[in-house]
């Protein structure tokens, strides 16, 4: 391209900037516009988007040449200011300003199509949502149109009579058969009359009958206001009555209220209060049952749920369950509620006073577990003695021990229900055995009381109810007023066992000699875990004969030097089961059963001929018996001993019982066997 091209190009496009900037200032008023105005917009209608894109790449194209161009120069030599840089660069000025042009043109463009699509858009939402109001008001006339198809009127709810029964008992004036007998509607409404008709009939009749029954409400309150008036005349009769009650031990006014009180019992309470009540008059006028409890709460369990048909409380429940969700508990406290709804108890229970001896008295306190389908028992016991002076007499009376086995094998620690294993795993609870202090013990002999059974693979099928609560109730009273002298006897016993003092009674001294020189030093009880870790009472322990159910305890023998210890097992069911002996001497050495043969003959004299020691029935001097046999046969131990001939000086052990030999057999056994009257000693 030649410069004086160049040149007019450039002449022109400053003549349109001047112009431009001409038309932009404006004129002064009154001035003619000759000249004409540029507008861009309006050369954009008349130029095509496909040619300025065409010139578009032209112009880069040929700027991109002009460049290579002036670089091509700077590399010949040419310098900075020199006349062909300065045209090629007026040139480029001149691309870069088309470029700019085409720029906007393409801007202007971009903006036309925006507005364009934007009023088109909303040409389609304002079509798109007349659509929607047609189609609503089509849906509207379509509900509208069902709503008349399956309207039903109130007389198809009415149960009308029959046709031909219509005919017969309405009049002509209503029937009116030349016209209902051609017109179904005619007669729907003739047979609506007569219902009406009927119902008026009604009406009247139900007025008279309310009537009637006024007066006789009227005369029924006449009644009970005569009935009222005699009660307070009764009340004062019964309570003058009641010395007269209580000389002839006939309180027929504490029957009557326990027995309306017994109605709101759960039915295995129920069981053992009639059972009780039964035997208590028949054959033992020494046990009482009382009802402890709360009547009002029991009364509300055994009323069935009243249904509201209104309205307002109907909203009330659905508020509270609104407020119960939304203080909804956490799911550590939902499980705790859980448990404790699991083991709720009855609100009401029995009482039973068992009178013994010496004016002791057993009280037994039942309660039902309603949810677990279980009766529990918890124990207490009134004695006129004080049953705080033995130490090691503690368990004796505990509520935890004082029932433990009263029937073989029972401890009462678990549940008998199979069906509340599932129920325990449901809540979370390991063993029923950790509530036990709280809802006391399931015996299974309570639940015999209650006519409850379980059946189990090993026990024959029974029926369950009274009868076996009958066959129960004789047995167990005699078996819990011996369990409670036996204890107490015991008792009495460990309180002069703790002091040294061996009770003998009068009816046992025949079993041992005038004069027992060895003593007792010390009694104490002991625990299983202590008892199991004596060396000396592992035969014992491995043969199954020490339970954690029994009672185990600790007797210290000293006669001289020698020091004899006694590891005693003593069952729950004491005298029944007697207790058992281990003994370990600590004379020259330590002894024991399984080391020497005549320590081993003394635990049988005391363990397995225990009917010489028994005394007079039902036994309870058994143990101090046996205690008092065990210091003979150390006596006989000691003093039958071989005296070392060099040691000078008198016996330790001088002999003070008569023994018919000394020793016998190979075993060199002593004589521990006591003869009565000739007081001498024999081997067996």
């Amino acid at each position: 391209m030649s410069s004086e091209t160049i040149r007019k190009r450039k002449s022109k496009v400053l003549r349109n900037e001047g112009t431009t900037q001409e038309v932009k200032r404006g004129r002064p008023e009154g001035e003619q516009q000759d000249v004409p105005v540029y507008n861009e917009e309006v050369e954009l209608d008349a130029r095509e988007p496909e040619q300025d894109c065409q010139q578009f790449k032209e112009t880069c194209e040929s700027l991109a040449t002009l460049m290579n161009e002036i670089q091509q120069l700077k590399a010949n030599g040419a310098k900075e200011g020199s006349i062909e840089v300065e045209q090629k660069r007026m040139q480029g000025c001149i691309y870069f300003m088309n470029l700019k042009k085409l720029n906007r043109l393409a801007h202007m463009r971009l903006k036309r199509g925006r507005d364009q699509t934007h009023e088109a858009k909303q040409k389609v939402d304002v079509l798109h949502l007349q659509l929607q109001n047609l189609l609503y008001e089509v849906m509207h006339l379509q509900k509208e149109i069902s709503k008349c198809l399956e309207f039903k009127s109130k007389h198809e709810d009415i149960d009308l009579v029959s046709v031909e029964e219509f005919y017969q008992e309405a009049p002509e004036e209503i029937s009116r058969p030349h016209l209902t007998k051609t017109d179904s509607h005619q007669l729907t409404l003739a047979r609506l009359d007569w219902e009406l008709e009927q119902r008026k009939r009604l009406a009247e009749k139900y007025k008279d009958s309310l009537a009637s029954e006024e007066k006789i409400q009227k005369s029924i309150e006449v009644k009970k206001e005569h009935l009222r008036s005699l009660q307070p005349g009764l009340k004062a009769i019964m309570q003058a009555s009641i010395p007269v009650q209580q000389y002839l031990s006939m309180p027929y006014e504490k029957i009557q209220k326990q027995t309306e009180v017994a109605r709101h019992l759960p039915p295995p309470l129920y069981v053992v209060f009639v059972q009780a009540n039964a035997y208590g008059q028949a054959c033992d006028k020494n046990l009482t049952v009382s009802i402890i409890g709360d009547v009002e709460e029991a009364r509300a369990l055994s009323k069935p749920p009243e249904d509201s048909q209104d309205d307002e409380s109907d909203s009330d429940a659905e508020e509270e369950q609104e407020k119960t969700k939304r203080r909804r508990l956490t799911t550590a406290a939902q499980l705790e509620e859980k448990r404790r709804e699991t083991l709720k108890r009855h609100p009401l229970s029995l009482c039973f006073d068992l009178k013994c001896k010496e004016g002791s008295v057993l009280h037994l306190y039942f309660y039902y577990l309603m949810n677990l389908n279980i009766l529990t028992v918890k124990t207490k016991v009134s004695a006129s003695m004080d049953l705080n002076t033995a130490v090691s007499a503690g368990d004796l009376l505990k509520s935890d021990t004082l029932l433990s086995c009263l029937y073989s094998g029972d401890n009462g620690c678990e549940t008998p229900n199979p069906a509340n294993r599932y129920q325990f795993d449901k809540v979370g609870i390991v063993s029923f055995a950790d509530h036990v202090d709280e809802l006391g013990h399931p015996y299974l002999w309570v639940q015999n009381l209650g006519g409850i059974h379980f059946p189990s693979e090993s026990s024959e099928a029974v029926n369950a109810g009274s009868s076996l609560s009958a066959s129960h109730m004789e047995s167990t009273i005699k078996l819990l007023r011996g369990r409670i002298q036996s204890r107490l006897a015991l008792h009495k016993q460990f309180t002069s066992l703790e002091h040294s003092i061996l009770p003998v009674i009068t009816e046992c001294q025949h079993l041992f000699p005038a004069k027992i020189i060895s003593r007792l030093a010390r009694w104490t009880a002991i625990t299983y875990q202590d008892y199991m870790a004596l060396p000396y009472t592992s035969h014992v322990v491995n043969a199954g004969l020490a339970k954690d159910t029994d009672l185990y305890f600790m007797g210290v023998l000293e006669r001289g030097t020698a020091c004899l210890k006694a590891a005693v097992v003593m069952s729950p069911r004491y005298p029944e089961i007697s207790p058992l002996f281990s003994i370990l001497l600590s004379w020259k050495g330590e002894r024991s059963g399984r080391t020497d043969d005549n320590l081993r003959a003394i635990e049988s004299e005391v363990n397995v001929f225990r009917n010489e020691l028994q005394g007079p029935k039902p036994g309870h001097q058994l143990l101090t018996n046996q205690i008092a046999r065990l210091c003979v046969c150390l006596d006989v131990y000691l003093e039958t001993e071989g005296h070392d001939d060099g040691v000078e000086g008198p016996r330790e052990f001088p002999r003070e019982k008569m023994c018919l030999r000394t020793v016998r057999g190979p075993n060199r056994l002593k004589p521990f066997k006591y003869n009565h009257p000739q007081g001498f000693f024999s081997h067996r």
